[in-house]
């Protein structure tokens, strides 16, 4: 397929933002080239969907495919306190009897693959091996990209909006200067995978837990994905996690954290290490703005939040679908102004700002059993924020009573 000297869309990277802003909008029947540096599928990490990612999956025709898929069904979260002790199973289905709340724990190679085949069967023009060099402006306004062909040869794609999907490299925040690192969520994280770990049975097979460390000073993600294999890692400030240890290797500071984790370690007594050991600084941080003249961001492109309650591919999907349709009717209104494609940020920011608050909350002390004990009517408002329903006002009804919990624990204490 040959590439175009001039395009109305282009999207800049192929991972769930990209793909599902590329989908919608070839949907309202809008030609979109897609450029995308790797050829799929390619490894990447984020596994666990929560479930209001259903609705803008059915929005893409991805349910078929995700429910005729081996990915393992994911019906709960549950939370293991620094002693091993298991919480009370959050389980989505109590909550919401709806088919919204059995999702997926998804090896995001193939998730991903499966995502960017589907925008290409509803028109979107992919283009593999592709890396855009550089985001063309006249003044402040975007009107298309720089691109190397695979063959080593360049060629300028002229277009009305470009969506920077390019993921935490951001093309156009780094141009800009939009990045706002977070004060707080300095985190760093030191992952591998395991086969033949303990799984438990029944609906809490594909559950995820979030085990803590001894002396709250970390915690581990549990997922469990297909062919017997579980993704276990470990979450930490970046100082603590990766200085001052008299053993510097992956390997060794994994397994010392390990060694704190009571919850943890039984459940990897009989497993065998099944892959490498990597790592990341997971720093959160976010645009200023997420779209200007003729460009938008989504996803990573826009901003990255801690991972605790795995809302990372949520966050990417409801960003491109919130640009997408924005991005829509800028062109069909043929204003792609930053008046028009900025219209979604105040709304996707408040909902990425009530995670960030849970996620907070967390890393604070904060007990999910008390304050369920303590006030058991919210516990649906509880649920809401951790199956990621965070774009409707009434949840943050929550957030006083958390405040008002902390105060009486600190008067305690004194």
């Amino acid at each position: 397929m040959p590439i175009p000297d001039s395009v109305p869309v282009v999207v800049v990277g192929g991972g769930p933002a990209g793909s599902t802003a590329a989908t919608l909008i070839a949907q309202r029947g809008h030609r979109v080239v897609l450029f995308e540096r790797e050829r799929f599928p390619r490894f990447h990490i984020g596994e666990s969907l929560i479930p209001e990612t259903f609705w803008v999956l059915r929005r893409l025709n991805m349910l078929p495919k995700l429910r005729a898929s081996h990915f393992v069904k994911k019906y709960s979260v549950q939370f293991v306190a620094q002693t091993g002790r298991l919480s009370e199973p959050f389980y989505f289905m109590d909550h919401r009897p709806h088919e919204s709340s059995q999702t997926w724990q998804v090896l995001r190679s193939e998730f991903d693959a499966m995502m960017l085949q589907n925008a290409q069967e509803h028109g979107v023009e992919v283009h593999h091996g592709v890396r855009v060099l550089d985001v063309l402006f006249e003044g402040s306004r975007a009107v298309g990209v720089r691109v190397q062909l695979a063959d080593g040869s360049r060629r300028q794609v002229r277009s009305q909006v470009v969506v920077d999907a390019s993921g935490q490299s951001s093309l156009i925040m780094s141009r800009l200067g939009l990045r706002e690192w977070d004060p707080v969520l300095k985190k760093a994280a030191l992952w591998t995978y395991w086969e033949g770990a303990q799984r438990d049975g029944g609906r809490d097979e594909g559950a995820t837990l979030v085990l803590q460390v001894q002396g709250k000073r970390g915690w581990f993600w549990y997922i469990p994905l297909h062919d017997n294999i579980v993704s276990v890692g470990v979450v930490a400030d970046y100082e603590y996690l990766f200085k001052n240890r008299p053993q510097r290797s992956h390997e060794a500071i994994y397994f010392e954290e390990v060694d704190r984790c009571p919850g943890l370690k039984p459940r990897l007594a009989q497993a065998r290490r099944a892959a490498d050991f990597y790592a990341a600084k997971e720093y959160s941080y976010r645009s200023r703005q997420a779209a200007g003249d003729g460009w938008v961001l989504v996803g990573d492109a826009f901003g990255f939040l801690d991972p605790l309650y795995s809302s990372g591919v949520l966050l990417a999907l409801r960003s491109g679908e919130m640009a997408a349709d924005a991005v829509a009717d800028g062109l069909e209104a043929n204003d792609t102004s930053e008046r028009v494609l900025r219209r979604w940020e105040p709304a996707f920011v408040q909902g990425m700002e009530r995670m960030r608050r849970l996620v907070c909350e967390y890393y604070d002390g904060f007990s999910f059993g008390r304050f369920v004990k303590q006030h058991p009517q919210y516990k649906g408002h509880l649920t809401d924020l951790l199956i990621g329903d965070l774009f409707r006002d009434s949840v943050d009804e929550v957030f006083p009573l958390i405040d008002a919990m902390k105060a009486q624990q600190g008067a305690t204490a004194e």
